[in-house]
């Protein structure tokens, strides 16, 4: 009877530790998960500040070769 009972407690606490173990694991994958949707959040934040300053540059190229060429043209044609 007492090994029967020694047997129950040892399965009973195996049963404890691998349902602790299953939950470690579930807190440890929901972890990764966030840091990983965290770096993808940060590298889009970081690729639309790129595009925006691409943009800004290209548009203010373009202003400043306008308004070149248009008072190249009304000189030319000034004088």
């Amino acid at each position: 009877m007492k090994m029967r009972q020694t047997l129950d407690d040892f399965e009973l606490a195996f049963e404890q530790e691998a349902a602790l173990e299953r939950q470690r694991r579930r807190q440890l994958r929901q972890r990764a998960a966030a840091r990983s949707r965290a770096r993808e959040i940060t590298s889009a934040h970081q690729r639309g500040n790129v595009a925006f300053g691409v943009l800004f540059l290209a548009l203010a190229a373009t202003v400043i070769v306008v308004v070149v060429v248009m008072f190249e043209t009304l000189a030319y044609f000034m004088g």
